[in-house]
């Protein structure tokens, strides 16, 4: 384990490691010195990511865990927390989806995509959140651009409900946690290499972003370090949009460069 780096010794709990944004963020903090704790629902995926961490001499373990039970994602937060001695960190990462047309939209459809989307933020967080504030800690979650900007195209209705809920979570969360030194911050993504949409509403979106190419796992899990780190000791409260630019502006495509 390294004793150097901006995360040196720091504890981390990190949610969706099987790959992309996850494993980039997992990673890089236990590059930074910190020590990790991840999970994945997906079965051997989160120990498998953290196991090749360990082969590098870092200290990184992935647990098997379904967010969407409350129980399992307390007993993860909790068991993962004394196995460290405290949370410095929660990254609340790992998300489900789900898109359809608003007039296709069906109840059975939004119940879970809010289930999976922003309830397994709460179940998490109210699990951490004594230990966060017992000596102060960065919570971090994750958004999505398409919390700030509307697409019919994208039939993300639910989506967009789910993640402007997970951002609303993180500024209240920034008011209460202040008085423990407790900083809550959220990161929205754009278009990641590794999405789940197919190609044609990828190559839809990009056509629409000032920096025509999809985000890398990496951009995003670059600015998680940060928010991770005492360099952000007096940031809180923030959402951060990672996207390309697509919520600042739009580039025609007959654009000289386009």
């Amino acid at each position: 384990m390294s004793n150097t780096g901006r995360l040196a010794g720091k504890r981390i709990l990190l949610t969706g490691t099987a790959g992309g944004q996850g494993a980039a963020a997992q990673r890089l903090f236990a590059q930074e010195g910190a020590r990790v704790r991840g999970c994945d629902v997906q079965e051997g995926r989160a120990d498998a990511t953290a196991a090749e961490l360990r082969e590098r001499g870092l200290d990184a373990v992935g647990a098997q865990v379904d967010l969407t039970d409350a129980d399992a994602a307390r007993a993860w937060i909790e068991d993962a927390a004394q196995d460290l001695g405290g949370i410095d960190v929660l990254y609340n990462n790992a998300a489900g989806f789900g898109f359809a047309p608003f007039s296709d939209m069906s109840l059975e459809l939004w119940r879970r995509v809010i289930h999976v989307e922003l309830d397994i933020v709460f179940h998490t967080t109210s699990a951490a959140w004594p230990w966060l504030c017992d000596g102060g800690g960065s919570l971090i979650n994750t958004a999505s651009y398409s919390a700030l900007r509307g697409s019919a195209r994208l039939g993300q209705v639910a989506h967009a409900a789910a993640k402007g809920g997970v951002i609303g979570m993180t500024i209240s969360l920034a008011a209460e946690g202040a008085a423990h030194d407790v900083r809550a911050n959220c990161i929205s993504p754009g278009l990641v290499r590794h999405d789940v949409m197919g190609y044609e509403k990828q190559a839809w979106q990009l056509d629409h972003h000032l920096l025509r190419r999809p985000g890398e796992p990496v951009d995003v899990a670059n600015l998680a370090v940060y928010l991770a780190s005492d360099e952000s000791s007096w940031v809180t409260g923030q959402n951060f949009s990672v996207d390309g630019g697509v919520t600042a502006g739009f580039r025609p495509l007959d654009e000289p460069g386009a």
